[in-house]
């Protein structure tokens, strides 16, 4: 079981999370505003941050993004009232693994965060050996979770990112659908929106910048992989993609 630490305003919503996690055997604490939760955070690291974005004194982005400047592996799920689109990708920009909406469904919100738990501890058992791949021209460095370039310039990962990278670097110009990658990196039982995902592999295609056009969209049905020298031109991937 895990310690999760749940950054929630609303004190309803905050203890009842509280105690239904606890019920399904996890250790938590809960913070009110987001400075308590960078305190909450200092004083012993949890192994999930559920995290609200509208809160007094510090914002959930403003936690997020303070957050992943020290620590690019703590799993973040945002569970939020903000619905957009927009927000959803700002979110994600700023290192969330996973985002939910309001009102939310307490099974769907244990299924997830489950899920990241499990990646989390996939990145950890890859943590203790060399885990180096190539995507591209990038060197992606799992154990550390880090995109690294050629000249030496690193961008961090998600697990969900990196968990991304992996099974496309595995499947070249293999069609994968949608509904693998949910199986594989949220869980089998996992029963929310693809948006998720596309979110997520927008976010990823800006951190890999010109060479996220070798990730093509298949519209409706999944993304495949195209590596340099394949049949699939990456000009044809980057139109693929409007």
């Amino acid at each position: 079981m895990a310690d999760i630490l749940i950054a929630e305003d609303d004190a309803r919503i905050r203890l009842y999370v509280a105690a239904a996690l606890k019920e399904a055997g996890h250790t938590t604490r809960t913070a009110a505003d987001g400075m308590a939760t960078l305190s909450a955070y200092a004083e012993r690291r949890p192994d999930l941050l559920v995290l609200d974005l509208m809160m007094p004194r510090k914002s959930g982005f403003d936690v997020c993004e303070e957050l992943r400047k020290t620590d690019v592996s703590l799993p973040i799920l945002v569970l939020t009232a903000k619905e957009a689109e927009s927000d959803k990708i700002l979110a994600f920009g700023l290192g969330a693994d996973d985002y939910m909406t309001k009102p939310f469904s307490m099974g769907e919100l244990k299924v997830r965060i489950g899920a990241i738990l499990r990646r989390a501890r996939l990145g950890e058992t890859a943590g203790r050996v060399e885990d180096v791949f190539k995507f591209v021209s990038w060197k992606v460095d799992a154990a550390k979770f880090m995109l690294v370039a050629a000249d030496g310039t690193k961008t961090p990962l998600t697990s969900l990112e990196l968990g991304i990278l992996r099974l496309l670097a595995a499947h070249p110009g293999e069609v994968i659908v949608r509904e693998r990658f949910l199986n594989e990196l949220w869980g089998v039982s996992y029963y929310g929106t693809t948006r998720t995902l596309d979110s997520r592999m927008s976010t990823l295609r800006h951190k890999l910048g010109e060479d996220g056009a070798y990730i093509e969209t298949q519209r409706g049905i999944g993304y495949r992989f195209n590596p340099p020298g394949s049949r699939k031109s990456a000009s044809r991937a980057t139109s693929s993609r409007r």
